[in-house]
């Protein structure tokens, strides 16, 4: 009848329209499912949109209120197959997330299960392969306020012996914590719904690092973020703060550019690096604004009259102008990462030349030719034999090679060569600004470094791109030197985290870096602060058998269809005599099992 109908389309919708269609890939568009349900499938290398109720890797099928157009209507009603009633919905930009109501969800729950059920044959259902999960977006109109539930098919090979189903209620935000249930009161209800006399419970705490370092504004202006998740076994009170043998890990998210970074100066004279390499590509350099009055033609006719008169015996070539340091550029470096960044005292002439005309200096590209022209005629003319780097592959390098010699080939200073020139010189000089701090220590990284992040080997455009990725490895380091007070033991496995991602990946200033931690190394940053997130797992039972209650506090909303953003706010109300309360939403998972044999 109808039920076997509705079982039958269920099953070529999911089976053929999407699992087939998605063999080679997912699907990258959402499908109509009986003109209310909006029905995509998401891979296991996707963001999981419900990681927080649910630590699955696998693809899973999630549900939503469909968002389709008038348009779309008038399709779906002149078709008259039930094979190819499910038409492909395009992705809405706005609005977010629909959720569906309580009841349309669990009547799709329902049909799932019947058709993941091996016994149900009169429906023909027998011999079906295993779907993904399945997880529907709800209103929270009922009275649990159910926000997601979900089906979990229980795997035994090919087969499928039985089902997890999953409630997530959702409530809050809160201040009242009186209204928090008892550790205990969680475990008897777990007890009773599951007839089970012995349970486990395990804790879970995320803390944000950077706040409680006092740099709140910066990080929420940049997006960055600092945070530690600590679990351990044996929770013994709602609440509680993590104990010292916890398992810690340290997530962190960074994006460059931020004015009080301790090398920001770094980070502009990077932004230099970048406008040259984009002229190279495009034709059309981009000049930042100039930040001192002198100008770098100036500078240069200075640096190369020191330079001749030192040639000539007749000046005392003073100590800055010889090794100029590192520290000219980052004089915003503190004390507490100067020991770990050191001075750079090797800086040759193509090093000191790119300091006079970098960012705070060179705004044109007049002034790069009129700076060019000056240095190759001082070369040409014997006014200037300057030191260079062993391996100097610049072209200004070549040259200088060459005046040892008494002849230098003819240089047109036109089109593209003089940002070509410019940007190889910023470009060598900026690799071995990076080398000093992140090999600067006996136990290195220096053959990753050789082959992947300083090679020659690859084009100019390839070379600025990693030097982008050195930037935001020394900004991660920097940050967890100057605000987590990390010595060398902690960075070196943390150097090794980055360049290893950055060898294989794009540079990605969104990426969250994972350090396994001791949680004693960063406790004092959380220990009288409130968690961002809480959370305790109580199960029992073993293997598939295995059923959990999580419990969960958060400062953000749970779910994006979910109750007002008010993310991470503090309360300015009395409750129980205290102010300034953190504001909670409360998220409640319980699951179910439906054995099918």
């Amino acid at each position: 009848g109808i039920l076997r109908r509705k079982v039958v389309y269920l099953n070529v919708f999911f089976s053929f329209r999407i699992l087939e269609e998605g063999k080679d890939s997912i699907p990258g568009h959402p499908y109509l499912y009986e003109t209310d349900v909006e029905i995509s499938l998401v891979g296991g290398s996707c963001k999981n949109p419900v990681e927080k109720f649910w630590n699955g890797s696998s693809a899973m099928y999630i549900l939503q209120k469909a968002t389709h157009s008038e348009e779309s209507d008038s399709m779906e009603e002149s078709r008259t197959d039930d094979a190819v009633y499910a038409s492909e919905v395009l992705p809405k930009e706005s609005p977010g997330a629909l959720a569906l109501s309580v009841g349309r969800a669990k009547q799709l729950i329902s049909l799932y299960t019947l058709l993941q059920n091996p016994n149900m044959t009169s429906l023909g259902m027998s011999g079906l392969p295993v779907l993904p999960p399945l997880w529907a977006r709800c209103d929270g109109s009922d009275p649990q306020h159910t926000c997601p539930c979900a089906a979990e098919p229980l795997k035994a090979g090919n087969k499928v012996p039985g089902l997890n189903i999953y409630l997530v209620s959702c409530d809050g935000p809160t201040a009242d914590k009186t209204c928090f249930p008892s550790l205990e009161q969680l475990k008897m209800e777990h007890k009773i719904r599951h007839h089970s006399s012995v349970v486990t419970t395990k804790g879970f705490a995320r803390y944000e690092l950077i706040t409680a370092a006092a740099i709140e504004d910066t990080i929420a202006e940049s997006g960055s973020n600092i945070y530690v998740d600590i679990t351990w076994n044996g929770v013994e009170k709602i609440l509680e703060t993590p104990p010292v043998i916890s398992a810690a890990t340290l997530n962190i998210a960074l994006e460059s550019g931020d004015p009080r970074s301790p090398v920001f100066q770094l980070y502009r004279e990077l932004q230099l690096l970048l406008a040259l390499a984009e002229g190279l590509k495009t034709g059309v350099t981009e000049w930042p604004e100039p930040s001192e009055s002198e100008s770098a033609l100036k500078l240069v006719q200075e640096f190369l009259t020191d330079l001749k008169k030192k040639l000539d015996g007749d000046y005392t070539f003073e100590d800055k102008n010889e090794t100029e340091k590192i520290q000219c550029d980052t004089a915003a470096v503190d004390s507490c990462i100067k020991s770990i960044f050191g001075e750079r005292g090797d800086l040759d002439f193509t090093g000191q030349l790119w300091c006079k005309m970098k960012s705070k200096c060179v705004s044109s590209y007049q002034e790069v030719i009129d700076c060019f022209t000056l240095v190759i005629k001082s070369l040409e003319r014997g006014e200037i034999q300057p030191w260079i780097h062993q391996g100097s592959s610049s072209f200004l390098s070549q040259l200088i090679q060459q005046s040892y010699h008494g002849k230098m080939e003819d240089v047109s200073l036109s089109d593209i060569t003089p940002i070509q020139m410019l940007l190889e010189v910023g470009l060598e000089k900026m690799k071995k600004d990076y080398v000093s701090f992140f090999i600067g220590e006996p136990d290195t990284c220096s053959l990753l470094f050789q082959d992947y992040f300083i090679s020659t080997a690859v084009e100019l455009q390839e070379q600025v791109h990693r030097v982008q990725k050195l930037h935001h490895m020394l900004e991660i380091m920097v940050s967890c030197t100057g605000l987590l007070q990390f010595r060398h033991e902690n960075l070196f496995p943390l150097t090794q985290i980055c360049m290893k991602y950055y060898k294989e990946n794009p540079l990605n200033e969104k990426h969250v870096f994972q350090l396994p931690i001791r949680p004693a190394l960063v406790k004092k940053f959380y220990q009288n602060d409130l968690p961002e997130v809480w959370r305790v797992e109580i199960s029992s039972g073993h293997g598939q058998k295995e059923v959990k209650t999580t419990w969960q506090v958060s400062t953000n909303a749970p779910v994006e269809h979910g109750t007002s953003n008010s993310s991470g706010f503090l309360s300015d109300s009395t409750v129980n005599g205290s102010s300034k309360e953190r504001l909670y939403f409360i998220t409640m998972t319980q699951c179910s099992q439906v054995q099918f044999t």
